[in-house]
């Protein structure tokens, strides 16, 4: 068999208006591309470095090309965990090691996998972080979608929740802190968002601050996300959630969120399956999770100002299956 052969790169994809968290604003999605030679087939994988975990868009691509002598020595995906941490870079490679494999044996990755077949799903769809008059104005625009997640920040809080349920009456409300929140406001931002409706809070507090979720009875359930990365945190996680958010950028790909899942099902840990921003590529092996999932948060294309072509179709928030030429 030939060598395989890696290429990186790094994209620049434009945000529609930018995207707010509590954490600041973005206007593009820097992406690293990941692309697998071998016997003529090529397969990608995109992630996106997160500065949350250290991560850096030149340390990740740098990373990536580390591995060239590795897979070019015949690496494979089963061993990759063995040969780099979790983290984006690896997702990126993970992603176009199940991609190749998949267009060599003519059997997509879903099936590879032994994972179920990939049905229409709805996606939630973010609201960037502002004040509560543009928050309300932007969730009357998307009223009418199904699943909204709404970014929150910390003070005025209350406001925001409030605005958003008025403007957009019939949709399904979860809600992402990103950290911003602390145990002094907790129960008031709980009490104001248990009064909205809200299905699901996503990383109320700062990581290192939530011990005191330990027995705390929340009036919504909550969801790791920042707390929560791989198996090893998954018993300190059952205690303090009743969900957790599955990111393959910080599992290190889809053969380890795989093994995640499954092990935060069996904990009875709910699932939501999230993405960072980027484009079509990056969201479609997180898209074999759906179907596990109670949430599905993989709108990054949605929110860009173009996508790549072919991409993933929505009919509105409905997101159907990947087309074969995306991936895998």
């Amino acid at each position: 068999m030939s060598e395989a052969r890696l290429e990186v790169a790094v994209e620049r994809w434009p945000i529609a208006g930018g995207f707010t968290i509590s954490r600041g604003t973005k206007t593009e999605a820097v992406v690293v591309v990941a692309s697998v030679t071998q016997g003529g087939v090529t397969g990608q994988g995109e992630c996106v470095p997160y500065a949350r975990y250290g991560e850096t868009v030149e340390g990740v691509a740098e990373l990536m090309r580390a591995q060239s002598a590795w897979l070019a020595a015949g690496g494979r995906r089963a061993d990759l965990a063995a040969a780099m941490p979790a983290g984006a870079a690896r997702n990126a490679l993970d992603a176009a090691l199940w991609a190749l494999e998949a267009r060599r044996a003519g059997r997509p990755v879903w099936a590879q996998a032994g994972l179920p077949e990939p049905q229409p799903t709805v996606t939630a769809y973010t609201l960037s972080l502002g004040d509560p008059g543009t928050m309300a104005a932007a969730a009357a625009r998307a009223a009418e979608r199904p699943l909204l997640k709404v970014k929150l920040g910390g003070d005025g809080d209350e406001e925001r929740i409030r605005a958003v349920r008025a403007a957009a009456p019939g949709a399904t409300l979860i809600v992402d802190a990103n950290e911003a929140w602390s145990e002094a406001n907790l129960d008031r931002h709980l009490a104001a968002c248990a009064q909205a409706g809200v299905a699901l809070i996503e990383q109320p507090l700062p990581a290192a601050a939530d011990a005191v979720l330990e027995g705390f009875a929340s009036p919504v359930p909550l969801c790791a996300d920042e707390s929560f990365h791989g198996r090893e945190t998954l018993d300190t996680v059952a205690r303090r959630y009743a969900y957790v958010n599955v990111k393959l950028d910080k599992t290190g790909g889809l053969t380890e969120a795989i093994e995640v899942a499954n092990a935060a099902r069996e904990r009875g840990l709910g699932l939501m399956v999230g993405c960072m921003l980027g484009t079509s590529l990056a969201m479609a092996p997180a898209f074999l999770l759906a179907p596990w999932a109670r949430f599905v948060d993989l709108d990054g294309p949605l929110l860009l100002a173009r996508d790549r072509v072919p991409g993933f179709a929505f009919d509105g928030s409905l997101m159907q299956p990947a087309p074969a030429g995306l991936w895998g």
